[in-house]
């Protein structure tokens, strides 16, 4: 059973740790800590850790160092989150300023998330599955090529090049932008897809069918990556520079993050507490083939529903400043996408 002081002790160990990457040992806390007992009583403490699998000796007679469960139990009733200073939120909010688009803005979140935690930062699309579509336009490039651009009220801006069958005018443009719009305006992404399917499988009946029938078939396929998960990252090289943190290989995490269907399944898996913070902690990442690395996360806001912006890194990480970071760019986050609705 460990007591209230076996706790304090643990949260020196893990504090320890982290900040020096040595060991530690019952004569370190005492000095640096102030527990007002022996190095003898510590070392007691330290045991009933060990027998509780809280810590662990990575050579014999040496310090202890802090096992996953250990991190576990300091992150859930331990760790106190520490404000991010000044100058950091005015670093957050200089550089998300003023994004060009929201591909503009998931690009900068990450990049100075990375920059706050020297961690690789991940953070998740807003969903568009139940986004609506509030615009479509149609560019023309050539007579028969054609620009196709779709907006949604949750941010959402696409565009892809369509080929057309026929050769069109500026009149049969404005006749198929109509044609589109009063089809797809203010439909769900699923229902938007849904209609135009049904139009595909219509007979042609007009001249012009021919090119919408095209627009159609394009537009479906680019609607069914609206409804795709999407993960930005930044940051991958500091894994290198931590790679001797990691007790293994690195390399599982860098292929997760080549093909980041694996880490947007464990984000999307991660428990919430009550403000909308998550730590996957080492071994609990071992079913996604990431038992070395730990990833933190917050929850942001967004007008389709909610979504996940966070940190990865080896499990010697600084928890409490990794999630202090993660929050506090979620809630930047989640105040420019609110601004942006409004704004519309």
């Amino acid at each position: 059973m460990v007591t209230e002081r076996g706790l304090q002790v643990l949260r020196a160990i893990v504090q320890d740790y982290v900040e020096t990457h040595e060991p530690v040992g019952s004569r370190s806390i005492v000095d640096r800590h102030s527990f007002g007992v022996s190095a003898a009583t510590i070392r007691n403490d330290m045991a009933l850790l060990e027998d509780e699998e809280l810590i662990t000796a990575p050579h014999t007679s040496s310090g202890r160092v802090p096992t996953d469960k250990g991190y576990r139990v300091f992150v859930n009733h331990l760790a106190q989150l520490r404000p991010l200073s000044t100058a950091q939120r005015t670093a957050i909010e200089s550089f998300l300023a003023a994004p060009s688009d929201l591909d503009d803005l998931m690009v900068r979140t990450v990049r100075v998330l990375t920059q706050l935690t020297g961690q690789v930062a991940l953070a998740q699309y807003p969903s568009f599955a139940r986004a609506h579509l509030t615009h479509i336009e149609l560019v023309p490039l050539a007579p028969s090529r054609m620009l196709v651009v779709l907006v949604t009220d949750a941010g959402g801006v696409s565009q892809r090049m369509a080929p057309l069958p026929i050769e069109i005018d500026e009149g049969d443009t404005i006749m198929l932008r109509a044609r589109l719009s009063a089809l797809l305006t203010g439909q769900a992404v699923s229902d938007a897809a849904e209609r135009l399917q049904t139009l595909l499988a219509t007979p042609e009946a007009a001249p012009g069918d021919a090119a919408l029938r095209a627009l159609a078939t394009v537009i479906v396929d680019e609607l069914g990556t609206f409804r795709q998960e999407r993960l930005v990252m930044a940051g991958a090289a500091t894994l290198a520079r931590r790679e001797q943190d990691f007790r293994g290989s690195i390399h599982p995490l860098l292929e997760a993050i080549e093909e980041q269907v694996t880490l947007l399944r464990l984000m999307s898996e991660m428990v919430t507490d009550e403000h909308g913070l998550a730590a996957s902690i080492g071994t609990e990442n071992a079913p996604f083939g990431l038992g070395e690395a730990s990833i933190v996360a917050s929850n942001y806001a967004a007008p389709s529903g909610t979504a996940r912006v966070g940190v990865m890194g080896p499990t010697r990480m600084d928890y409490p400043s990794n999630l202090a970071a993660a929050r506090a760019v979620a809630r930047y986050l989640t105040r420019m996408l609110d601004e942006d609705e409004t704004s519309r």
